[in-house]
């Protein structure tokens, strides 16, 4: 639902201070119902103004909607992790349709609006491949709409279980989503909490794609309650602390797919990073390409130098106290791609029919960062014990144990399967290279994106036609999961 002011009239007639002090007392012995309520209340207003009061009370009440109309506490369990979109739902896509329909009629992906779409499309993804900046007109962001929001929804849960697994994420939750765009992250993130969730949530969008977000929240449940600030990131300033991120902070800062798109990204992070709770995450996330991937990366190590106050909590730890990566981290994990939607099928399928407007594939790198310490997996590398990715060059040709975080899926192209590794300290490309896969080892193939492994008796050579060092797992290597 979207955050509003009280409806006309309902100031006028209710005494709000009633219906709050009783929805406190029922809310600890049963649940909250607006007809019981109306019998306590003077001049016994209608029972659905009393739950329009407690919709636009529920944040400072801490209360849910239920499907049976009465409310209820927040639950103080965390999230559970497991995200797993077996589809782009339809009701977002029907609510897009919606929009292409208003706009260009009911054969919008034919004639001339399917021509001005597709080549818009084209223009768009042109000018990102040149580095040039994207203007947001309702063309753009409608077509924008088609071709990124399935694959940017399905990456955002992928990112959030890393949170979820350690027990950090709750069911009470203030977001803010800097330059939240058409909504695709948003969705994925209202899409992977549970019913029983609360989401106050700020999107952050002075561009014409606020208008298609604006449409696609009508579809996101009772408990979403929603603002959309038509600010830029530089500009936006929670106006009550309170309200805008609770009394400390936003639990949640989202910035998805928008640092590229920025004159300061450090600046940025930077500074709403100041926003976030003292236990409070922001994410970035970024396309799997090399500019903007890598380009994610260097924001990152720049917002959270070694023994500084932000902390990398996933993917890419820093293993060694006191050490920061300096090559080119390009990085990115791959998810299985979702089925095409209707929307897209149609706008192809009214062109060359060749492909050129699908876009289901879920490639995405990220950052998740904290100011608590707080890290995916707790572990630190050993001198005594573990060799240092800053230190290959004096390894070549010998074994050597050592921990490292997997950062890729498979890289090979056929032949043995070849994988990213990183500790965090290493200034060159090191890559595991599975030469022989036995029980002891098949952890490193078995292992998921941003898992940390030990590695024993890995073989350290350097491979001249990539100028990366390749850990080399063999018969004799032993590699096992850490945390």
């Amino acid at each position: 639902m979207r955050r509003t002011p009280p409806a006309p009239g309902v100031r006028d007639v209710v005494d709000r201070e009633a219906v709050r002090s009783n929805a406190k007392y029922l809310r600890r012995v049963r649940p909250i119902d607006p007809e019981e309520i109306t019998e306590y209340v003077p001049g016994t207003p209608h029972p659905a103004v009393v739950r329009q009061v407690l919709r636009e009370e529920a944040l400072d009440l801490g209360v849910i909607e239920r499907d049976d109309g009465t409310f209820v506490p927040v639950p103080d369990d965390p999230v559970s992790p497991g995200w797993d979109p077996e589809a782009f739902p339809d009701r977002y896509g029907r609510a897009l349709e919606d929009l292409l329909v208003e706009r260009f009629g009911p054969d919008w992906h034919r004639g001339d609006s399917g021509d001005a779409l597709r080549e818009t499309i084209r223009r768009f993804k042109a000018d990102y491949l040149a580095g040039s900046p994207v203007e947001y007109d309702e063309a753009t962001a409608l077509g924008y709409a088609i071709y990124h929001l399935p694959g940017y929804y399905a990456a955002a849960g992928y990112v959030l279980d890393d949170l979820a697994e350690r027990g950090l994420l709750g069911r009470r939750l203030s977001v803010c989503d800097v330059g939240a765009g058409v909504g695709g992250p948003a969705l994925g993130l209202f899409d992977y909490l549970p019913d029983d969730a609360f989401v106050d949530y700020h999107a952050v969008e002075p561009s014409a794609a606020a208008s298609v977000l604006d449409r696609l929240l009508d579809e996101t449940g009772p408990n979403v309650h929603a603002t959309i600030h038509r600010e830029r990131a530089e500009a936006f300033v929670p106006d009550d602390p309170g309200a805008d991120g609770g009394d400390d902070g936003f639990d949640l800062v989202l910035l998805g797919n928008v640092l590229s798109e920025l004159d300061d990204p450090v600046a940025v992070v930077e500074r709403y990073l100041d926003l976030l709770a003292p236990d409070g995450a922001l994410v970035a996330l970024a396309p799997a390409d090399l500019e903007t991937a890598t380009g994610l990366r260097d924001v990152e190590r720049a917002v959270a130098p070694p023994d500084g106050d932000v902390t990398v909590f996933a993917p890419t730890l820093r293993l060694w106290p006191g050490a920061a990566p300096t090559d080119r981290g390009w990085s990115f994990d791959v998810r299985p791609d979702l089925p095409v939607p209707g929307f897209q099928r149609r706008l192809d399928e009214a062109g060359a029919g060749d492909g050129e407007f699908v876009n289901v594939d879920v490639q995405f790198a990220y950052a998740t960062l904290r100011t608590d310490g707080q890290r995916r997996v707790d572990v630190r590398a050993d001198a005594g014990r573990h060799a240092k990715l800053a230190e290959m060059e004096r390894h070549v040709t010998q074994r050597v144990d050592l921990l490292a975080v997997k950062l890729s899926r498979d890289l090979a192209d056929g032949g043995n399967p070849v994988f990213k590794v990183s500790d965090g300290s290493e200034s060159t490309g090191t890559f595991a290279v599975l030469a022989r896969e036995s029980a002891l080892n098949e952890a490193l193939r078995t292992a998921d994106y941003g898992d940390v492994l030990a590695f024993e008796n890995a073989l350290v050579l350097w491979n001249d036609d990539e100028a990366a060092y390749n850990v080399v797992v063999d018969g004799e290597t032993v590699v096992d999961w850490v945390g």
